[in-house]
């Protein structure tokens, strides 16, 4: 697998953006992930935004991260935010979102992050094994969904 930075709004990160808010419509029976975001978000230094090819150059997992600070969302200073992990269905189990985090980690790392943080949900159990798996706690909602439920928000040191 090829991983490569690519901005948010790329086609390819489009595509991929498309398939992810399917699965999470037909997951919790809504539109998808309505948190905002744009593609200065993902521009580094602020962020970084990063696409898996596989070896006939098909895109096959994508995931980024934010800088976030203190606000009335429930952040803190210093944190940088996971956001679009997603792994297409037919490249499931070969590790990739466990690669594609870790990148990530060690990006927000370098650019002087002192937290990793994330929200997913209770109908994602992959997702929630999987940062449960790398380390990842439970921490104090925060983010669009704080107040929803079924939101799961979660935290690691970086």
């Amino acid at each position: 697998m090829n991983i490569r930075s690519v901005p948010f709004d790329h086609p390819d990160a489009v595509k991929l953006n498309d398939q992810v808010q399917a699965e999470y419509a037909e997951r919790y029976g809504d539109d998808g992930d309505a948190t905002p975001l744009d593609a200065a978000m993902f521009a580094p230094p602020l962020g970084l935004y990063l696409i898996a090819y596989d070896e006939q150059e098909r895109p096959v997992a994508t995931g980024g991260w934010r800088t976030q600070e203190e606000n009335d969302e429930g952040y803190s200073d210093g944190d940088a935010e996971l956001k679009r992990m997603y792994v297409i269905p037919e490249a499931r189990g070969l590790g990739l979102a466990r690669r594609m985090l870790s990148a990530l980690e060690d990006d927000a790392r370098a650019a002087g992050r002192a937290r990793m943080v994330l929200e997913t949900g209770s109908k994602q159990p992959e997702a929630v094994a999987l940062y449960r798996s790398s380390g990842y706690e439970p921490c104090v909602k925060f983010g669009y969904y704080r107040f929803h439920e079924l939101s799961l928000c979660y935290a690691k040191p970086l």
